[in-house]
């Protein structure tokens, strides 16, 4: 499990052998079952959390019951409720397996720790996390503006790795339409 996350900071990171092994030797290896929680709403975010294999949700109920989910992270990404874990507050949001999954988490002192003596995983954590933000207001854009067949078509494009491991009602959830309007939109476009 290490390796494949040293590979993935030597190749995105441009950080030392040293500082990669520092990163690494900070890490607290986790295996997961499908549908198990990595943080509960109501908890506290502790973890920074790279998923090395697998698939996670991050996702909030609402009243009525009905879940939305905000993203998913597969293999190479990393997750956290990042407002509970930089004020360390309790989460309105739930993370869980989609399917098992291995990962590696920092607890906020290790990682912050590492964030101060490594600054070249400085530089690259704030990278990550500017693009996280853009991603975040295009895809808000997205859910605002589309229609629904534009919302699944965008879905198809970014994500098209992750359309044979999620359940269509998850999908659906992601993108904010009823599982009814996905069907009806997948129907159709299998008649072209």
């Amino acid at each position: 499990m290490i390796s494949a996350f040293e590979t993935y900071l030597h190749t995105h990171a441009g950080l030392t052998g040293e500082e990669i092994n520092r990163i690494s030797s900070a890490a607290t290896a986790r295996s997961i079952r499908r549908n198990e929680l990595i943080l509960q709403e109501g908890q506290v975010c502790r973890h920074k959390t790279f998923l090395v294999s697998g698939l996670l949700r991050t996702y909030g109920i609402v009243a009525d019951g009905s879940e939305h989910i905000l993203q998913f992270a597969s293999e190479n990404t990393w997750t956290l409720d990042a407002e509970s874990y930089d004020h360390q507050k309790p989460t309105l949001f739930n993370i869980a397996a989609v399917e098992r999954s291995e990962l590696l988490q920092w607890t906020k002192p290790a990682f912050d720790r590492l964030l101060l003596e490594i600054p070249a995983l400085k530089a690259f954590s704030e990278q990550l996390i500017a693009n996280s933000n853009h991603r975040s207001r295009q895809r808000l854009f997205t859910s605002l503006s589309a229609t629904p067949e534009e919302k699944y078509e965008d879905f198809v494009r970014l994500f098209p790795d992750l359309l044979a491991r999620l359940p269509l009602h998850m999908i659906a959830a992601y993108l904010g339409i009823s599982l009814k309007t996905l069907t009806r939109i997948r129907h159709a476009q299998l008649k072209r």
